[in-house]
């Protein structure tokens, strides 16, 4: 599975073969089950995952028990909870493949061992967070501007792979919609 997350950085950056060395010896593999957890509510996340096989997907439940899903991690994608990492408190958040799934982790202060280490992977990083930033930025002005039909067409335009890889239910929990509006705005000709 580092083949993955090789291919993944050479791809972007260039790196010699000490650097990938070096990053080889802190990454791990973590083999999940369809529906097991990688992060439950209340534990401390310390880790940095990339998704090498499978998919992931990031949510709360409220006082009512509704699912809210906050991000969706395919293939190739990082996935798990940078307020509990950057501040060391619990987390909010439960992360669960939704998929068979193989995932490397790479502990946080190993993290930034490489981070300091290999300016290419440090550069990588700070420009995977900028897009994440504007990626949530985006997906805050949907919510508050859009209306359920426009949410959906976004989200469809976004991310079409995603979009026929997951239940319906999801993606109006992703939406902030019910699965009801959902199933109503996806029938050509009845919304407005």
């Amino acid at each position: 599975m580092f083949d993955i997350f090789k291919k993944y950085l050479t791809d972007k950056i260039t790196l010699t073969e000490e650097e990938l060395a070096l990053i080889a010896s802190v990454s791990h593999i973590k083999h999940l089950r369809k529906r097991q957890y990688l992060l439950q509510e209340g534990d401390v996340w310390q880790l940095h995952a990339f998704v090498c096989k499978g998919f992931l997907r990031t949510y709360s439940v409220d006082n009512k028990g509704q699912e809210h899903i906050m991000t969706f991690a395919p293939e190739y994608h990082w996935a798990g909870d940078r307020s509990s990492l950057t501040s060391g408190l619990p987390s909010k958040f439960n992360i669960e493949a939704l998929e068979e799934s193989d995932i490397l982790l790479i502990k946080k202060q190993d993290f930034e061992m490489l981070c300091t280490a290999i300016p290419a992977f440090n550069d990588l990083i700070n420009n995977i967070l900028q897009r994440s930033f504007v990626v949530n930025q985006d997906r805050i002005h949907a919510n508050i501007t859009y209306t359920a039909e426009e949410k959906y067409q976004d989200f469809v335009s976004k991310f079409p792979a995603i979009a026929n890889r997951v239940p319906q239910h999801m993606i109006a929990s992703y939406l902030g919609i019910s699965p009801e509006t959902l199933s109503r705005v996806r029938k050509p000709g009845t919304s407005k």
